[in-house]
């Protein structure tokens, strides 16, 4: 599979493009700072642009069977459009090339895992350094929804460092659910099963231990 990471300097978009890369899959980092990605990189494309320049994401996408956007910024207390902004670039260049797989990852308050962290996030950690940001979320999400392409959308609960286990729930139906953690690394495995089969396509799972 040729697939493109955005975002894949850090966090669970470095994880995915570990273990793509790993698995023989083809691989394509669009990051901002190519000296920030991991050693031991050598089998991966690495292109330097934002998901906001339409000319370096549509570089990118040109060739890929698929996208997984994973990019994240840290707590914000002013208005956020980075994350639909760049989604919409990156629709639009896979519409424009053929390119029909979307993976998106939000997280837990976006959509309807609002209000399922926990007291202490919910009540204080979201709405003072996170509202911002997942207003942006929804929005990015809706943009997803909205594209016509083969999509799924990935919210993962507290993320942690911890190993890769491939066991994990993943929950769509979030009804009395309050989340708990989840390693990167099992993410990234979660979404490189989910390329291959696409079983929730459609869908916006919650992925939790």
């Amino acid at each position: 599979m040729k697939l493109l990471v955005i975002g894949a300097a850090s966090g669970i978009g470095a994880a995915l493009a570990a273990q793509a890369v790993q698995e023989g899959h083809s691989t394509t980092a669009l990051v901002r700072s190519p000296e920030k990605v991991k050693p031991g990189s050598q089998d991966m494309r690495i292109i330097k642009g934002d998901i906001r320049d339409k000319d370096s994401v549509s570089s990118a996408v040109t060739g890929q069977d698929a996208v997984c956007i994973t990019i994240g910024i840290g707590p914000a207390f002013k208005p956020v459009t980075v994350f639909s902004e760049g989604t919409s670039v990156v629709v639009d260049a896979m519409k424009r090339e053929s390119v029909g797989r979307l993976v998106c990852v939000t997280g837990i308050g976006a959509g309807d895992s609002k209000g399922r962290g926990g007291f202490l996030y919910d009540r204080i950690v979201f709405p003072i350094f996170l509202r911002r940001i997942y207003e942006d979320k929804d929005i990015q999400e809706s943009i997803v929804r909205n594209s016509s392409l083969e999509w799924l959308i990935v919210r993962p609960g507290f993320l942690t460092n911890g190993p890769v286990t491939g066991r994990y729930r993943v929950l769509t139906d979030l009804k009395g659910i309050k989340c708990g953690k989840i390693s990167r690394g099992d993410v990234a495995h979660f979404i490189l099963r989910e390329l291959e089969s696409m079983k929730h396509a459609g869908q916006s799972p919650l992925l939790t231990y």
